[in-house]
């Protein structure tokens, strides 16, 4: 509509045309029915109500429900806590957003107005004609007359926020040195633990492996894993088996029965930001990361002889039990993967001795 109501050009015809003023109001059935319109009033009201039920749920879930829990839909096996987070959390939003709807088309305002063109600046005037305008549609919104709606919708939006918070626990426990010693810094290797093909789940026997060979072995006791729990323990333990001559390679006094013939293990996990490794170069000894390139020497006691990785690759103390095969003889004796701010490296290898 034009600032001064002149008629306007139909840009198809170039005729003028009348202005056609403001359509006939239409009553909504909520205006002309009040018993239509307290049911309105009360189903809103009651869809924001469930939403801090469901947030209490949602939290009920977080804490009661398994982390290992899982059901069986057929075709999909799903996990418990993630279905409960999904209808608890999903259902709520879904009712604050249907409530606000609701709110808008049958109970707020619904007279028409004009908005008439105006310069785009702003004055005193323009400010005042807006704080009038809000505190219009506050009045149109009817949450003077009916605060308990304002209060429904503060408690849905302000109770939808717990779930949030809720979740950060799930980032992960706060790093305690006892919290590291029973997590990141300990692996499934322990004493008689066998060591394993990471394909074919056969055990390693030491005169299967040939001078220069190189074999991804993981622990036989990883099998009785599964689910998180499997991906978590693999993520640490996996391991290389190299062979090479005991008389080309580097045995400290402290390692001198870590190996059997001149079979070593190491962890596959690259000690700088963590990625499998498994290049080898059985001329050199050398073990070469695919990802930044940090290069460790297997013949010396995985020191780092190029790139960014900033601490030796860690050695597993293995030995052969009676039928030949290869077990552990303990865990790792430092942690694996890359560094963290809060590790203690001073037992880390260096070039002399452990």
């Amino acid at each position: 509509m034009s600032h001064d109501n002149l008629p306007v050009k139909d840009p198809d015809y170039g005729q003028p045309v009348p202005d056609p003023g403001l359509e006939e109001h239409i009553e909504r059935y909520t205006d002309v029915d009040k018993g239509a319109q307290r049911r309105a009033y009360l189903a809103i009201v009651g869809m924001l109500a469930l939403v801090p039920v469901l947030a209490i749920a949602f939290v009920v879930i977080y804490f009661a429900v398994p982390q290992d829990m899982y059901i069986d839909f057929g075709i999909l096996n799903a996990n418990a806590q993630n279905v409960g987070f999904g209808l608890t959390g999903g259902l709520a939003v879904l009712l604050i957003g249907l409530a606000t709807v609701q709110w808008a088309r049958v109970l707020m305002g619904d007279e028409e107005s004009v908005e008439y063109r105006h310069s785009a600046a702003s004055d005193a005037d323009t400010r005042a004609a807006l704080a009038e305008q809000w505190n219009a549609g506050v009045e149109q919104s009817g949450i003077k007359r009916r605060k308990l709606l304002g209060g429904a919708l503060g408690g849905a939006l302000g109770f939808s926020l717990v779930p949030a918070l809720v979740l950060f626990a799930d980032m992960g426990p706060h790093p305690t040195k006892a919290v590291r010693a029973r997590t990141i810094e300990k692996t499934i290797w322990a004493e008689g633990v066998p060591l394993v093909n990471d394909e074919t789940w056969t055990p390693l026997r030491a005169e299967d492996i040939e001078i220069g060979q190189l074999v991804n072995a993981q622990p036989a006791n990883l099998q009785d894993l599964h689910g998180k729990d499997f991906q978590v323990a693999k993520a640490k333990a996996s391991l290389i088996v190299v062979r090479m001559d005991p008389n080309s390679i580097k045995i400290p006094e402290s390692r001198s029965d870590w190996h059997v013939g001149g079979i070593l293990a190491y962890s596959k996990i690259c000690t700088h930001v963590g990625c499998p490794i498994s290049l080898w170069e059985r001329q050199t000894h050398h073990l070469l990361c695919p990802c930044h390139q940090s290069t460790f020497d297997l013949g010396d006691s995985g020191v780092v002889v190029f790139g960014p990785a900033a601490r030796s690759l860690p050695q597993l103390p293995i030995r052969v039990d009676a039928d030949g095969y290869l077990v552990a003889r303990s865990d790792f004796t430092v942690p694996v993967g890359p560094s963290y701010f809060e590790r203690d490296s001073r037992n880390d290898y260096e070039k002399g001795d452990a």
